[in-house]
């Protein structure tokens, strides 16, 4: 039969009262005799740990704490309930305050956007690292052929690209309606209604239709090639890989990288074709342009460097947005909060690239005479 806690008093020859513990001191057992402890009044000298069988840390704090109430020292005590009553007078004299001393505002605000500019440079340094691994693996990949992984290639096209079809031509048929009702609305001030075909044509072709393209595969797929390759860096399925001497980068990374690459300017062209589409029918609808005549000015009035401006810019975002992807993804450490941490920080990441691209890309197009 398990025993319980107890405790009595005794009173010594000069008339002092010693608390006498007994009994195991544990957890499980110390519950029994809490009340009474705390209702027990009257000079103590001294607390006995001596008839104590075992001493756990709450019977430990318990002992300290009756030290501590009646200013009586403890006897009788085990080496290991010692060390444990030592630990807790040592943890209860510190004077260490409990909140991290704050800076005054004035000096707050510098502080935090040095270490914001620090971490956007250790950051920049990291991904220069990880563009590294990519190079190294690409071309151990070119000497050894037989190392790539086609099948994972292919099945990436078809998550990040095949599957977006339908999410993609509904996104570009509402924006070209919405290109076309607005562009003919602002022209009909001037009598320019025509132009809305010119408008709709280049806008499509040259940025809208890469540009919103982007931005919905870096929420779809950027974030889940952060999410998956986050989950594996949990589960130490990467670490596995290394074990066994398969590369992550090659296995992973490489086949969502020219996935993207490839997929991105097909997906851009499909974007801005359907944004024709949706002009168009918006035209026919309340501009009295015929549908077939919109599509037929639309070879006329668009010059053929605008289809090459969106095409040159598709594998340019599915670089940045699987790099932003699989960067984040693999920097992963602690738990499922990081993951989506990263996932997001991904998102962002890719989204706020892309926009900053295409205005580098604008601006060198119209330098070149593509403007």
């Amino acid at each position: 039969m398990r025993g319980t806690a107890d405790f009595f008093t005794e009173t010594g020859a000069d008339g002092s009262a010693t608390l006498v513990l007994t009994g195991p001191l544990l957890v499980s057992s110390i519950g029994a005799i809490d009340r009474r402890l705390r209702a027990l009044d009257g000079p103590i000298a001294a607390i006995d740990l001596a008839r104590a069988d075992k001493v756990d840390t709450v019977g430990a704090w318990t002992a300290w704490s009756l030290s501590k109430r009646f200013a009586a020292p403890i006897t009788g005590a085990s080496p290991e309930a010692a060390r444990l009553i030592a630990a807790i007078r040592a943890a209860d004299d510190n004077t260490a305050p409990i909140e991290h001393p704050m800076l005054p505002i004035l000096l707050r605000v510098p502080e935090h956007i040095g270490l914001v500019v620090a971490g956007l440079g250790r950051g920049l340094l990291l991904v220069l690292g990880f563009l590294g691994q990519i190079v190294l693996a690409s071309g151990t990949l070119l000497r050894h052929p037989g190392r790539f992984r086609l099948r994972a290639l292919v099945h990436q096209m078809e998550l990040m690209g095949v599957n977006a079809l339908a999410i993609i031509a509904l996104m570009s048929f509402l924006v070209g309606i919405v290109i076309a009702q607005q562009g003919a609305v602002q022209l009909r001030q001037f009598g320019a209604e025509i132009y809305t075909v010119n408008l709709v044509g280049r806008l499509s072709l040259r940025e809208l239709g890469i540009l919103m393209t982007a931005i919905m595969v870096a929420g779809r797929s950027g974030s889940a090639f952060a999410a998956q390759l986050g989950t594996m860096k949990l589960t130490e399925e990467i670490d596995a890989m290394r074990t066994i001497g398969v590369s992550p980068v090659e296995a992973l990374v490489i086949p969502r990288l020219l996935a993207t690459m490839i997929m991105m300017p097909l997906l851009g062209i499909y974007s801005a074709s359907i944004g024709i589409i949706g002009g168009a029918a918006l035209s026919s609808l309340t501009l009295g342009i015929p549908f077939f005549t919109f599509l037929a000015r639309i070879q006329e009035v668009v010059p053929l460097h605008d289809v090459w401006v969106g095409l040159i810019k598709g594998p340019v975002f599915g670089l940045i947005v699987a790099i932003s992807g699989c960067y984040q993804g693999l920097q992963v450490r602690s738990d499922a909060e990081e993951v989506g941490t990263r996932t997001t920080a991904a998102v962002v990441m890719a989204i706020f690239m892309v926009i900053v691209l295409d205005a580098f890309f604008a601006v060198f197009f119209s330098e070149i005479g593509w403007g």
